[in-house]
This record gives C-alpha cells, sequence and structure tokens, in this order.
C-alpha cells in the first residue's frame, strides 16, 4: 500500500472517492480479465503441461518455463529460475522461485513479494520463512516467488519500465491474472506468471507489500474480510491495521480470489529497507498461517487478539492544497478525532501556508516520509470503522 506524490493516487486510487478510468492499461486489464475467464488467451496452466525445463542452466538453478509441484520430490526444497517475458535485448526476466514440497501432501501455499520493486521487506520476510520450514516435517507445500518484477526491483522502483510504450512506467499490480499475448510486456509477463506458475499450483496466496517511497505505514492488512478463508489467515498476525476493502481490478491478490484461491496482501512498513521490527511480525503471522492450514505441526503464536488490531472498512487521504514543507503532527496508529490538526504546512521563509485537520475521526495508516509535497499530494491516511467512527462526511467505497 503505497504513495509518493502523484504515483501515489495511482497506487490508492481506491481510497478516494471516485475511481478513475487507467487508460491503456486499464483496457487491458478488463480485457485480460475477460480473455482469462475465457480461456481465449492462449495459455496453458501448469497443470495442463506439468514442470517445463528449458534445458538452461543459471547460477546452478535450472530454468523452467512452467511448473507443476506434483512433479517434484516430496521431502525437499526446489530452487528454480522461471522463465518470465524478455527484455529489448531479447534476454529473459527471470523469477527466483522456491518450493518447499513436504514429505505427504497437504494445502499448498503461495507467499509472493516484488510485485513492486522498491519493496524489500517483503523478500526478507518470506526468505525468512523458507528458512525456518523443514519440508521432511510438513503435509502439503509452501511456494515462495520472491521478485516477480524483476526490473523494477533492479531499479528499485515501483513500476516497470516499458520500452515498448516509450518508457511507461507501468503499475504490473493493476494487470493480473496478465494475458500472455498481450501487446505489452507488463501485461504478458503478469500472464505467465499467473498462468504457468501460480494459479495451478496454490489453494491459498499472500501477496506481500510495503508503503512507496515517500511513505511509512503501520503493520498492515488490505484484506476482503468478507471472504471466511481470507479473514482467517488476516486475522493470524499480531500486527496494528487491517483495511477491510476489495480495492482495484487488477491486484494479485483479487485475481487470485476470483480464480478460486483464497489471498491478501500484507504490508510491511517502509519501502527500500530492512524493516526488522516489521519483519518478525509477520514472519510470526505467516508461520501461524502455515501451521492453521496443518502444513507444519505446531502452536500457534501471537494473532491479532494479542495486538488488539484495528479493522476498518474506511479510508480518506489528507491532500495537501499548496507546495511547501510539511511538518506532520500525528503518528502512525494515533486515533485522531474529527477536526484535529495533522499537518502545518510552510513555503521556504517558513510562513505556515497551509493546516490540515482530519475530515472525520479514525485511526493514522500511513503518512509521508518526504518533508516537501506539492499541490494534491496524499500526506496521510486515515482509516476508520464506518459502524464507530463519527464526525466527517467522507466515505469511502
Amino acid at each position: 500500500m503505497t504513495a509518493d506524490g502523484n504515483e501515489g493516487l495511482d497506487r490508492r486510487r481506491f481510497m478516494i472517492a471516485s475511481v478513475a478510468t487507467v487508460g491503456a492499461a486499464g483496457l487491458m486489464a478488463t480485457t485480460a480479465n475477460a480473455q482469462a475467464q475465457s480461456g481465449q488467451d492462449g495459455s496453458a496452466t501448469a497443470s495442463e503441461q506439468g514442470t517445463v525445463y528449458t534445458g538452461d542452466v543459471v547460477e546452478g538453478k535450472q530454468v523452467i518455463s512452467s511448473l507443476d509441484i506434483e512433479d517434484l520430490e516430496p521431502g525437499k526444497k526446489h530452487s528454480f529460475y522461471f522463465k518470465g517475458v524478455q527484455m529489448p535485448t531479447g534476454q529473459t526476466w527471470y523469477v527466483s522461485v522456491m518450493v518447499a514440497k513436504g514429505a505427504t501432501p497437504g494445502k499448498r501455499l503461495g507467499l509472493i513479494s516484488g510485485v513492486h520493486g522498491d519493496e524489500m521487506s517483503p523478500v526478507h520476510t518470506i526468505q525468512s520463512v523458507m528458512n525456518q520450514l523443514d519440508p521432511t516435517a510438513m503435509s502439503g507445500t509452501v511456494m515462495a516467488v520472491f521478485d516477480i518484477s524483476r526490473p523494477a526491483l533492479e531499479g528499485m522502483t515501483r513500476r516497470w519500465p516499458s520500452s515498448g510504450r516509450g518508457i511507461d512506467l507501468i503499475d504490473i499490480n493493476r494487470l493480473f491474472p496478465g494475458n500472455e499475448q498481450a501487446p505489452e510486456a507488463a501485461m504478458r509477463h503478469a500472464g505467465l506468471v499467473f498462468n504457468r506458475l501460480l494459479r495451478a499450483n496454490l489453494d491459498y496466496g499472500i501477496d506481500f507489500h510495503t508503503a512507496a517511497t515517500g511513505m511509512d505505514m503501520t503493520a498492515f492488512h488490505l484484506a476482503r474480510m468478507d471472504l471466511p478463508d481470507v479473514r482467517a489467515m488476516a486475522e493470524l498476525y499480531p500486527i496494528e491495521q487491517i483495511f477491510d476493502n476489495k480495492a482495484e481490478p487488477g491486484l494479485l491478490a483479487n485475481a487470485l480470489i476470483d480464480a478460486g484461491i483464497p489471498a491478501f496482501t500484507p504490508e510491511i512498513g517502509r519501502p527500500r529497507v530492512f524493516d526488522h521490527e516489521m519483519i518478525d511480525l509477520f514472519v510470526e503471522g505467516t508461520m501461524n498461517v502455515i501451521k492453521h492450514h496443518g502444513i507444519l505441526p505446531g502452536q500457534i503464536g501471537r494473532t491479532g487478539r494479542d495486538s488488539n488490531v484495528f479493522i476498518a472498512d474506511g479510508m480518506f487521504p489528507v491532500i495537501t492544497t499548496h507546495g511547501g514543507f510539511i511538518e506532520l503532527l500525528v503518528q502512525l496508529n494515533e486515533t485522531v478525532e474529527a477536526g484535529q490538526k495533522v499537518a502545518i504546512q510552510r513555503n521556504t521563509f517558513g510562513e505556515v501556508m497551509a493546516e490540515y485537520t482530519a475530515a472525520r475521526g479514525g485511526k493514522v495508516g500511513a503518512r509521508r516520509t518526504d518533508a516537501t509535497a506539492e499541490p494534491g499530494t496524499p500526506i496521510v491516511f486515515m482509516i476508520f470503522d464506518s459502524a464507530s467512527a463519527v464526525g466527517g462526511d467522507v466515505v469511502v467505497e
């Protein structure tokens, strides 16, 4: 869940009352969803063709173009490079994949990171979970996909640079389930990953993210709490907040849900760094999920009940009306009353240009870390429970 200026508005369009059309990428996403549902995109799932080895070996790891975990030897960890879409040079963007396959059959859980390239803590979180798994003691499978958007990750940027569209910057997390035949690389890559790596190999999915560059946030989930399987997993994390919202079309978690795979989106604090305090919470929660599904034996650790997690169904941003230097007056997870001052903005002379207040009561979910802001920049995101919050007239749908 990210925001950094204009990019932030795009990332959280669902948090504001009106949802704008996203142009060409949105059109392709709609087309891809329709094609995926009708089976007209020419794709083949892993279960239809099994694991396909290309014959290439990269850094000692075999390259695959399709994965069927049923083909893998049980009681072991397996590491691959998945062959994604080609670069403009004709080389390939590889995706790093690890499968811990239990000694006996059971549930299949997918742990995913690297959909946005400035989100580092999710990678470390999944690495830490995989390091704790002993396949010989497991019933079922945990599959880790570390770096879906490799070109974004290489530049530690949120979006995928598309040279085929004049170096457009594409948010691949608006394009799932993708389309292998699309006239654009990021959409094709999303289709390859979804069809040939994820869809046929998962019973449940967790797509880890962080705030974007220029923002920070609480230990947080974006989760559809009306879905019982999603709610059961989301509440197993000892975190601070859960935002109960479907969010935008094209998100990986939504595409998984549409394919019959319960999924949600944890958000692990700050971008571009390893936020170790946050990572520990999400490792603990993920191990709880693994035990909850019977993949590993053992007692459940701390959960949302222990952390008194706040579940919200509404969110609104505080947006700047001027350019200038921002002094925030509220902290993450702070309870704020309607009308409370949350920020002051000054010009280069130190003169106060604007003061910003909360439109209604709630809790601070995210806040800007950059000291400056242009007009129209989200500086604070407030979340609230519509059944109990009072004041203001902002409603998020």
